[in-house]
């Protein structure tokens, strides 16, 4: 079917008010190959592949923060395995009480330091009462906060008390027998009946939640059972995976997840309504042999979740003989891997952004970052729409640009690697091997596909290298680290003009970013004035490619010396305007429709600002890409930032929102904006003149 058969199924499926743009983009995401009609196995494909991305995007992210903790020795327990850890929040500070299977006991502070060790009494019968010690194995350990006391059961049928009422722990209570007699615990009043879950191979732990009224066993069968409380016959879940024995399980309500923890150190994470396995995490305890299992006390695990003293981050402690780690844990349910949630572009502290850029053709913004991972974001509504993890392995993606038909997209990284994706659907389409395994710092698709990539590439040059494209005048330009930029011919791919600012002895910064001006190379009126714009240490310079004299004009940006000037962009229809931004983190608009246009006037334009119409701090880290948009008939600013957040912007400086927050906009509706206060600045041309009259010390002239 073509666009106005297709436009008319939809009609009659879904109505006659469906709207006509929208017809236009989803045809446009069905007909990958852009042929002008689609067939019904793309339309399938694509639902498939579509409905598989929304069940993985429902999937939440494990509240593990870190993938491997802080791990500490005991040394006190005489390399026996720690059977249990409690905590004694009271009297506070936070501390921690480690009983090994020998008896042993370490008092840790809350950041895992040794405050004291004592060992537990042996049997007060022996004739020689200060040589007596403890000769058997301790099974449990509970804390009695209303008593401030800590009981510790033993093989010998005997409880020993704690006493953790001051920094002073002291052993307090001991109650022995010398008979067989066993110690049975059951309901005071016997009113209710017993609940009795069977397990055919028996449960080696447990762990109960009386408000989600969830049991969780795990045992020697490797699998984890989940239990209600009024169906005893079977468990409501099986969630295999385990390679060993389970020998922990901890429930942790404010994410709605489960931990569980393995004989061979594996720690797993699950989603308690989806049963998925959101992570799994092998332990490096120290002393672990290959092919050996370590041996491990009867309670690996304490969790302590809120509430908590202030101050204490939520976190699990896990013994494994005669160590114990600590993993801090995420306090609240975070987003999944797509969808809305943030993470990786939305609030800063997710993965460092590295580049950005608009795709027009289908109104989505795509980030990369320094986890290797791209996102693909609406930017109607800043959703996102799809993510592409471990782009390129383990190596942080560095550079990106969009084929002709802007339903790929072509990767970049660190190790050399080249990539191309289905913007669609997330598919790897080709992977181009690198020469080497230098790293890739600019791409740029020419005419028919064909793709330029610069990098550090020994067989090229040795240096960081930045390229810009001028289609118009049939170019390529491109600048290294040594400050010099070089323009280079298409047809014959050879250089045709070498550019470098005049220096004075000194060594000169290098080039970060390059930005033609395509209306002007494209205007035989303006194209004699600055078509390329360059960036280095803060300055920007306007060259022309034509005539002998090539600097029209240059000026110091950021506010402030010693900022760099990382990204620039322009409204490409006019450039009338010219975005930049610095690594302090803001952004400027400049008005540059008459700036750099007159060649002879070069020796005066020199360290002359074009007006400044508009700045404002948009994030608290570089901004490593700035794109000027057109949504709906207006125009925004695309931010990305080094903090790990991608922003919309209006031309006014407003923030629309952060592309992965909670909140969703509508791009149509300025209601729906965050709109915080922003220092913006509306300057004219007197005005600037008067702050010009002392550039900052930070540029170079």
């Amino acid at each position: 079917m073509k666009l106005p058969e297709f436009r008319e199924v939809l009609r009659s499926v879904i109505g006659p008010d469906v709207e006509d743009t929208w017809v236009e983009r989803f045809f446009g995401e069905v007909d990958i190959r852009c042929t002008g009609q689609v067939k019904w196995q793309q339309l399938c494909s694509y639902l498939l592949l579509e409905y598989r991305e929304r069940e993985r995007a429902s999937i939440p992210t494990a509240a593990l923060l870190s993938g491997q903790p802080q791990i500490r020795h005991c040394s006190h327990n005489k390399r026996e395995p720690t059977v249990r850890v409690v905590a004694v929040p009271h009297p506070p500070p936070l501390r921690y009480l480690s009983v090994s299977k020998g008896g042993h006991m370490t008092v840790w502070n809350s950041g895992l330091r040794i405050l004291k060790t004592l060992a537990l009494a042996g049997d007060p019968t022996e004739e020689v009462a200060n040589t007596r010690r403890f000769r058997g194995w301790t099974t449990d350990a509970v804390s009695m906060g209303n008593v401030h006391k800590v009981a510790i059961a033993t093989d010998c049928r005997d409880l020993h008390f704690v006493n953790v009422s001051t920094g002073n722990v002291f052993e307090d209570v001991h109650l022995f027998e010398s008979d067989t007699a066993s110690v049975v615990f059951m309901s005071v009043t016997l009113k209710q009946e017993p609940y009795i879950w069977t397990c055919k191979q028996g449960a080696k732990c447990f762990d109960y939640n009386a408000s989600l009224r969830l049991l969780v066993t795990g045992g020697r069968d490797r699998a984890l059972r989940l239990w209600t409380r009024f169906v005893t016959a079977r468990p409501v879940a099986t969630l295999p995976g385990h390679r060993t024995a389970v020998l922990d399980v901890a429930i942790y309500q404010p994410v709605g997840q489960i931990f569980s923890y393995s004989r061979d150190a594996e720690l797993k994470i699950w989603d308690i309504s989806s049963h998925h396995c959101l992570k799994s995490v092998c332990l490096q305890f120290p002393g672990r042999q290959p092919g050996r299992i370590p041996e491990h006390g009867s309670f690996p695990f304490l969790l302590l979740s809120p509430p908590l003293p202030e101050q204490t981050q939520p976190h699990l402690l896990v013994g494994c003989k005669d160590h114990l780690a600590l993993l801090n844990l995420a306090e609240a349910r975070r987003g999944g891997g797509g969808g809305g949630g943030g993470g990786g572009g939305g609030e800063p502290g997710g993965p460092a952004l590295t580049c950005a850029l608009y795709n027009a053709s289908l109104r989505q913004v795509v980030t990369g970052h320094a986890d290797s991972s791209v996102s693909l974001w609406d930017v109607e509504t800043g959703r996102r729409r799809l993510r592409i993890l471990n782009a390129h392995g383990e190596d942080k993606v560095t550079c990106m640009t969009l084929d002709s038909s802007h339903r790929r997209l072509i990767t970049g990284a660190r190790n050399g690697t080249i990539k191309v994706w289905n913007l669609l659907n997330g598919l790897n389409l080709h992977k181009l091997e690198p020469v080497t395994d230098s790293e890739v710092t600019g791409l740029t698709c020419l005419h028919n596909n064909r793709l330029l990539s610069v990098g550090w590439s020994r067989r090229v040059a040795q240096y960081d290298i930045a390229a810009a494209k001028c289609a118009a005048l049939g170019v390529v330009a491109t600048a290294s680290h040594d400050g010099e930029v070089i323009v280079w011919r298409l047809e014959t791919q050879g250089p045709v003009l070498h550019l470098q600012r005049p220096t004075h002895g000194g060594v000169l910064a290098p080039v970060n970013s390059l930005l033609f001006l395509q209306h002007r190379a494209g205007d035989r009126k303006l194209r004699n004035g600055g078509v390329l714009v360059s960036s280095q240490a803060g300055r920007l310079c306007f060259w022309s490619l034509t005539g002998q004299t090539h600097t029209c004009g240059q000026f110091y940006a950021p506010d402030q010396p010693g900022e760099r000037v990382l990204s620039l962009t322009s409204d490409q229809l006019k450039n009338t305007t010219l975005v930049t931004g610095d690594t302090a983190g803001q952004i400027q608009i400049w008005d540059i429709g008459h700036y750099a246009l007159d060649l002879q006037h070069e020796m005066d334009a020199a360290g002359e600002r074009p007006p400044l119409l508009r700045r404002w701090k948009a994030h608290g880290g570089a901004l490593v890409s700035v794109d000027v948009l057109e949504v709906a008939g207006r125009l925004f600013v695309l931010t990305a930032s080094a903090d790990g957040s991608a922003g919309l912007w209006t031309k006014d400086g407003d923030r629309v929102g952060s592309f992965g927050q909670e909140e969703v906009w509508n791009v149509c509706e300025p209601d729906t904006y965050q709109r915080k206060t922003q220092e913006t600045v509306k300057e004219d041309k007197r005005t600037m003149a008067e702050s010009d009259e002392e550039e900052p010390s930070g540029g170079q002239k």
